[in-house]
């Protein structure tokens, strides 16, 4: 099989409660207000692109990575953003959602310059196909060693919890415990570090005796500590359900690789677009490897969580990049404040990248 027929046998395979690739594509409504901190995020996202860029033009003479996403800096709110937003969902629906990054070999790529977002259609579906793949560059202000450190310390304090409060109840309530609800006495007596994600129960809400109100608190605490650790733990690879369709949209196009590449503030993890559908053939893994959650932080919309430490390290070091503030004035008067990044300095992980991509940078 081609890459586009593996693409479309595991398409499938997905389950349609989570997207249903038969049904026509939603197109959203136009965006009526921005703020300082969607501007933040969109420079983040820029200095994720440019870094990641200008990392793999600096460390392979045989190919050249490209900016080729769409880089409009209108905004909601701005003169002429509803006809430039009506123009993108068609564009989403004709073409599909455009990688932000293409890596040619240099031989195939007929440019000087690395951006080529505004060539015309007619001249890219000529171009793209020569790609040897595409990538969507997610970024997240986090720096992920750090944050893994605090996640484990988290998670240790809490399973010490739930294993003192086990001995707690069963050293001092058991025989309460057994008159009240035998069948979580039997749950609370399996408890162990082994089988921690396994066990649940509801708290009961008992209240007639002094002993049995501490009891229940014990009891509380013990189910809130296990939930903790029930939690997502790992940073994410975060791409969103509702673009699977307008990725596949461009896949169905232009038959080229699709990967995914997570961008932190220390370094970077990638997936390829063929092992994201994997993961969501697989319902077993949901809650481990992967998770499915409405995201707060981008407009509640529902985003795939896959952990990225598991996956490809392509970049091994990304230095903190320089950041300022700039403002932008918009109608009525209004003015918003926000941070420019600057790129980072990126080491590449050439085995790494091997390995998710399929090709040496070195070669």
């Amino acid at each position: 099989m081609n890459y586009f027929d593996e693409i479309n046998d595991l398409i499938s395979k997905v389950n349609k409660d989570i997207i249903d690739f038969s049904k026509e594509r939603t197109r959203r409504t136009v965006p009526t207000q921005v703020s300082s901190e969607f501007l933040t995020n969109k420079e983040q996202g820029d200095w994720a692109e440019k870094t990641f860029i200008d990392g793999i033009n600096k460390n392979s003479k045989k190919y050249i990575a490209v900016k080729y996403g769409r880089d409009d800096d209108i905004i909601a709110g701005e003169d002429g953003f509803k006809e430039f937003y009506k123009e993108y969902q068609d564009e989403l629906d004709i073409v599909g959602k455009r990688p932000d990054v293409l890596i040619f070999e240099r031989k195939d790529y007929p440019y000087k310059e690395v951006n080529i977002n505004d060539k015309p259609l007619e001249e890219l579906d000529k171009i793209v196909p020569l790609a040897k793949c595409g990538i969507e560059v997610r970024s997240s202000a986090f720096l992920i060693d750090k944050y893994e450190d605090y996640m484990n310390h988290r998670n240790s304090k809490a399973i010490e919890k739930v294993m003192a409060s086990k001995k707690v109840i069963l050293e001092n309530y058991s025989d309460l415990l057994i008159s009240k609800n035998k069948k979580l006495f039997d749950t609370i007596s399996l408890i162990s570090e082994e089988n921690l994600h396994c066990i649940s129960f509801t708290t009961p809400s008992w209240k007639k005796t002094p002993e049995i109100i501490e009891m229940t608190k014990l009891l509380k605490e013990l189910n809130n500590s296990l939930r903790l650790i029930k939690s997502r733990t790992f940073l994410s690879i975060t791409p969103k359900v509702e673009d699977l369709k307008v990725v596949y949209n461009w896949i169905k196009r232009y038959n080229v690789p699709h990967y995914y590449v997570q961008m932190f503030f220390d370094k970077s993890y990638g997936i390829s677009f063929k092992k994201i559908l994997e993961l969501l053939t697989n319902p077993y893994l949901e809650g481990k490897e992967y998770f499915i959650e409405s995201d707060v932080k981008n407009q509640n919309k529902t985003t795939i969580k896959i952990h990225a430490n598991k996956e490809a390290n392509i970049f091994e070091k990304i230095d903190l990049p320089k950041h300022y503030s700039d403002m932008k004035e918009l109608g009525r008067g209004r003015v918003l404040f926000y941070v420019k990044f600057e790129k980072s300095l990126a080491i590449v992980n050439f085995d790494e990248f091997k390995r998710l991509f399929g090709f040496d940078l070195n070669d």
